[in-house]
C-alpha cells in the first residue's frame, strides 16, 4: 500500500486556512465599524449564540471579549429556548454565529430575540440568509473549507475565530485598555501574578533589610550579609543609602588581599546601584535586573529606601 504523505496534506490545510484569514481584511467593511461602535457604546451585555462548531467558536470569542474589557456571555440557543432567554435584557446585544445562516435552533428563537434584545447582530457566510436578513447588523465572511469534502467546518471556523479576535482587539484598543485593566480580570495563575504583583508585595522590609553604617568594618559588614542571606548589604549614612556591598565586591577585596578587620565598608562599597519604586510591577523589576545583569534592587518610595528585592524573591513568587 502506498504511503500517504501526511505532511503535504497538513501543509495544504495550513495554506488554505491562512489564505482564508488573509482574505478577511478584504471582506470586512463599514458593518464591522458599526458593530464595534454598537458594542462599545452599549450599556448592556454582549450575548453570543451558536450551535455545534459555531457554538464552540462563540464561547471562545465571548471569553476573549470578557477578558479584554467587553462584558460578554455565551448562551446556547437550545438552552435559551428552555429558560435561558430570561438572561436577555432589553439593553443587550445578541450576536448570532452561523456559517450557513440557516441554523434551525437559532431561527426558531428569532422572534423572541427580536422582542427581548436591543439589537440583533450576526456572523454568517451569506447576507441573504434568514439569520442575516433578521439582523440589524449582518457581517458576512466566506471561506473555502480545507476539508476536501467541503463538509467539515475548517477554514470557516478558523476565520470566525480570527474575526472574534479582531473584534476583541479593536474594542480593546478603542477603549485604551491597559495591562492593569487586564490584570483585574486575571487575578489567578502565573499570568495574573505577573500583571498584579508589585515590588512592595515581595521586597524585604524593616529588620530584614541588610544594612550597615558607612563607618562599619568590612568584617562586620560580612556578618550582616551572612545574617540576612541576600548576598548584599546597603551602606547607610544619615538614614540615606549611599552605596551597596555585594558578594562580587567581596571577591574583589579578597583578590586584593585587603584586611577585613581594618578596612571600612565606605572604602570598598559600590556607590552606583540600581533602584526601583515599590509601586512598580515585579515583572518590570525582573527586566531591570536582566538588563543591568544584577540580582538585587534597592527599593525606594519617593526617594526613601523602603526595601530590597532579589532575583530569588521573584523566582519564589513564580514571577519568572
Amino acid at each position: 500500500m502506498k504511503k500517504f504523505n501526511y505532511i503535504n496534506s497538513a501543509k495544504k490545510t495550513f495554506k488554505i486556512e491562512s489564505d482564508a484569514i488573509n482574505d478577511l481584511s478584504k471582506q470586512i467593511d463599514k458593518d464591522f465599524e458599526s458593530l464595534c461602535d454598537l458594542i462599545r457604546f452599549n450599556n448592556g451585555k454582549f450575548i453570543i449564540m451558536g450551535v455545534g462548531k459555531s457554538g464552540h467558536i462563540g464561547q471562545k470569542i465571548s471569553a476573549t471579549l470578557s477578558s479584554t474589557g467587553t462584558g460578554s456571555i455565551f448562551i446556547h440557543p437550545t438552552e435559551a429556548a428552555h429558560g435561558d432567554m430570561g438572561l436577555i435584557e432589553k439593553k443587550d446585544i445578541v450576536f448570532l454565529i452561523s456559517n450557513s445562516g440557516e441554523t434551525d435552533e437559532i431561527i426558531n428563537i428569532l422572534p423572541s430575540l427580536k422582542r427581548l434584545a436591543n439589537k440583533i447582530t450576526s456572523l454568517t457566510s451569506n447576507k441573504k440568509s434568514t439569520i442575516a436578513k433578521a439582523s440589524d447588523i449582518a457581517i458576512a465572511i466566506k471561506s473555502k473549507e480545507a476539508c476536501p469534502l467541503d463538509l467539515a467546518p475548517t477554514s470557516s471556523t478558523t476565520s470566525a475565530l480570527a474575526f472574534g479576535d479582531a473584534l476583541a482587539i479593536a474594542l480593546l484598543e478603542s477603549k485604551g485598555f491597559t495591562k492593569k485593566d487586564f490584570a483585574s480580570s486575571h487575578p489567578a495563575g502565573k499570568l495574573g501574578k505577573k500583571l498584579i504583583t508589585q515590588v512592595k508585595h515581595l521586597m524585604h522590609i524593616g529588620k530584614d533589610i541588610p544594612q550597615v553604617n558607612i563607618n562599619t568594618l568590612l568584617s562586620d559588614a560580612l556578618l550582616e550579609i551572612t545574617k540576612k542571606s541576600l548576598g548584599i548589604t546597603l551602606v547607610i549614612n544619615h538614614s540615606k543609602v549611599v552605596g551597596i556591598f555585594t558578594d562580587g565586591d567581596l571577591r574583589r577585596c579578597l583578590n586584593q588581599k585587603m584586611d577585613i578587620n581594618s578596612t571600612k565598608i565606605k572604602d570598598v562599597m559600590s556607590k552606583k546601584f540600581v533602584v526601583i519604586e515599590d509601586e512598580a510591577l515585579a515583572i518590570d523589576a525582573a527586566k531591570v535586573m536582566e538588563s543591568n545583569k544584577i540580582f538585587t534592587l534597592v527599593v525606594m518610595n519617593k526617594n526613601k529606601n523602603v526595601g530590597v528585592l532579589s532575583m530569588h524573591d521573584l523566582i519564589q513568587a513564580r514571577i519568572l
